[in-house]
């Protein structure tokens, strides 16, 4: 059965007006201002959107599906998150990972972590290896995990400049990037290199290193955190020059806290003037937000939501800047950069995920392939645990 809605200001990202769109099989099958008329016995659900602003469903390149944490001992494991934890925050495709934790966390529960959001009936996917070198897979290597698990699409997050990675050399990394670039070649997807920025005075210079002393494409290199502290992003700002893309984390940010907000430096970055389809927002959802204090002691922690994802999103348009400037970050870009084919974007043959915000841009209504997980602000779908 069909469902039609109609009178929807459609961002595709980029703003196509007033549209009608039909919806079946889990994909927009028409779109256009003027619906035609079409046999009752098809339409199982019509909708009038009364004009709201409808959204792709926003694509979050850096979660944590079998939850992260683990720095300050067994006790500080996050939890899974649910289904709904990503739906409720607009999130209807999600790549997945490793953090800190490789040791109580596997390469397999990941992968059946992912598995389950996809019967959940989100798009899901994971990165392969982690926080360390060597890194966790599945298959041996980090190519061989690319190459032959249809879910991996990548290697990540390892991680740079931070006290708790494994203090990787450029040789390392140099041949980390290299299983990344020739395993995505091999298997036919991004092969991204999905990279963890700690507070670590080096900051990026591995990465800078890489692009110059290596034939590697700098599209490989997907620094993530880099809004952790002034330094950093200005550093990251000048990255992408070299054709690199950076990822800005949404996270809850204090009056004392060096990070700064997700909204404030995609802001910053896209009033410099820079590519717009270089840089990606994304959650760290179910990942620990760690304090620690000048000797490496866990001092407290929050633990990473879509939510503010939304939140970053609503404030991007309090703020008076035209959706077609902010809103690729989250949809169409991550989606391009990890070759997430017909995610990100609202066309004809494309899947079906959509999101509907409220007058105030709130996520108010979310489809997922052509299902409707959140109604009103009401969640529709949950998982088994939920």
């Amino acid at each position: 059965m069909l469902t039609i809605l109609r009178n929807a200001e459609l961002y595709a990202p980029r703003s196509l007006g007033t549209q009608d769109l039909v919806v079946g099989g889990g994909r927009v099958l028409w779109m256009g201002p003027d619906l035609p008329q079409l046999p009752a016995q098809l339409v199982g659900e019509e909708v009038d959107l009364g004009r709201a602003r409808l959204i792709p469903g926003l694509v979050d390149l850096h979660a944590h599906p079998t939850g992260g944490g683990g720095e300050g001992g067994a006790t500080t494991r996050v939890p899974a998150p649910g289904v709904s934890s990503y739906t409720r925050a607009g999130v209807t495709s999600v790549v997945g990972l490793l953090g800190t934790d490789g040791e109580t966390r596997s390469m397999a529960e990941l992968l059946a972590s992912i598995r389950a959001l996809r019967e959940g009936g989100l798009g899901a996917w994971c990165y392969t290896g982690g926080y360390h070198l060597p890194g966790c897979t599945l298959t041996g290597s980090l190519r061989g995990d690319i190459v032959h698990l249809d879910e991996v699409i990548g290697v990540g997050e390892l991680a740079l400049s931070d006290f708790r990675s494994s203090q990787p050399t450029l040789e390392e990394l140099l041949r980390v990037a290299s299983e990344a670039q020739v395993g995505g070649m091999l298997g036919g997807k991004a092969g991204l290199l999905h990279l963890h920025m700690g507070a670590g005075e080096r900051g990026l210079e591995l990465v800078r290193a890489a692009l110059e002393t290596s034939e590697l494409p700098a599209h490989l290199f997907h620094p993530t955190h880099v809004n952790r502290r002034e330094a950093l992003l200005e550093e990251s700002f000048e990255l992408t020059r070299s054709g690199c893309s950076i990822d800005l984390t949404a996270c809850p940010v204090g009056p004392e806290d060096p990070w700064l907000a997700a909204d404030e430096a995609l802001a910053r970055y896209l009033d410099e003037g820079l590519s717009a389809d270089q840089v990606t927002v994304s959650s760290d959802s179910g990942g620990c937000l760690p304090v620690f204090d000048h000797s490496g002691a866990l001092l407290h922690m929050d633990v990473g939501s879509g939510v503010y994802l939304a939140s970053a999103l609503q404030h991007l348009f309090a703020s008076g800047r035209s959706p077609e400037q902010f809103l690729p970050a989250f949809t169409s870009n991550p989606a391009r950069l990890a070759k997430l084919r017909g995610r990100g974007e609202v066309q004809v043959g494309a899947v079906a995920d959509l999101v509907v915000l409220s007058s105030d841009a709130a996520i108010h209504s979310v489809m997922a392939s052509g299902a409707w997980h959140v109604r009103e602000g009401i969640v529709q779908v949950q998982g088994p645990f939920e």
